[in-house]
C-alpha cells in the first residue's frame, strides 16, 4: 500500500482527547462510548497501566491508563477524567485520558507520516499527525496500542 492510499484511509472522523496537554485521535468507529471515570477494581499482578475493571452494564471491561502505558506523568482524577470505551483487536477496553475534546474530521492533506522519534521510542501505534488549523493531533492505531504480552495481560484483567 503507498503511503496516499495509507492517508486515504485514515480519512476520516477522528475523536480527540489529551493526555499531559497533547491532543491525540483515535478512529470514530473504534469508540464504543465515553464514560466518566468510574473507580476500577484492581487486578493484583496486572501490569502497570492497567487501572484495573469495570463492570460496565454487567459486561466486565478491563481499563488501561494510557498516561501509565505511554510513560507520561500520573494526576489525579478530577471532574474532566474519562474512560474511553473503545475496540482494540476486537476487544472493547476502557482508556483513561485527562479528557476528551471533541469529533474533528480529517482529511488525507491533513495527516502526515509519522515522524521517527528513534529505536528505543516505539511509534508503531502513531499511524500519523493531523494537522488541524494552528495545531497537531496525534492519530493513534489502536489494534497496534499494546505489545502481544501486553495484549495478553489486558485480556487476562477482563477474565477475573
Amino acid at each position: 500500500m503507498s503511503k496516499s492510499d495509507q492517508r486515504n484511509d485514515q480519512t476520516g472522523q477522528y475523536v480527540s482527547f489529551k493526555l499531559h496537554g497533547e491532543e491525540y485521535g483515535v478512529p470514530i468507529l473504534s469508540v464504543h462510548e465515553i464514560i466518566r471515570y468510574e473507580t476500577v477494581t484492581r487486578v493484583p499482578q496486572s501490569m502497570d497501566f492497567i487501572d484495573g475493571v469495570l463492570n460496565l452494564r454487567g459486561r466486565v471491561i478491563p481499563v488501561v491508563n494510557l498516561r501509565m502505558k505511554f510513560g507520561l506523568p500520573q494526576r489525579e482524577v478530577d471532574n474532566s477524567t474519562r474512560i474511553m470505551v473503545v475496540d482494540v483487536n476486537s476487544r472493547v477496553v476502557g482508556m483513561v485520558v485527562d479528557e476528551v475534546c471533541e469529533v474533528q474530521d480529517i482529511n488525507a492533506d491533513e495527516i502526515s507520516p509519522a515522524p521517527p522519534l528513534g529505536a528505543k521510542i516505539n511509534t508503531e501505534y502513531i499511524t500519523g499527525m493531523g494537522k488541524i488549523e494552528d495545531r497537531l493531533m496525534i492519530l493513534l492505531n489502536l489494534n497496534k496500542i499494546f505489545t502481544l504480552d501486553e495484549g495478553e495481560q489486558v485480556e487476562e484483567a477482563a477474565r477475573v
